[in-house]
């Protein structure tokens, strides 16, 4: 967001804004200042909700692996595979 932005959208909203701060009007700088807080919650917001988003569709993948090989050690009931192993190691993965 530029000084230039800023000043668009200030003078959308009708804000009164000189170069000077004085008791009835707001400064450019004070602007700035605000829209560079609005900027850093808004991108701090965002980017804990892409996190969280990531991390349920990690855990999703990591869980349909791990279920993969539970099917395999159904399906090769008896005999002597390790996917029951791997559906632990893969759910392990997650808690590390």
């Amino acid at each position: 967001m530029t000084r230039d932005d800023i000043i668009h959208m200030a003078k959308k909203a009708e804000l009164h804004c000189h170069m000077n701060l004085t008791e009835h009007s707001l400064a450019i700088e004070d602007l700035e200042h605000f829209a560079a807080l609005v900027r850093d919650d808004y991108s701090y917001k965002h980017s804990e909700f892409w996190l969280k988003q990531i991390d349920k569709a990690v855990n999703g993948e990591r869980e349909a692996c791990a279920k993969v090989c539970d099917d395999l050690d159904t399906e090769y009931d008896g005999e002597d595979v390790l996917a029951t192993w791997c559906a632990k190691a893969i759910r392990a993965r997650g808690k590390t």
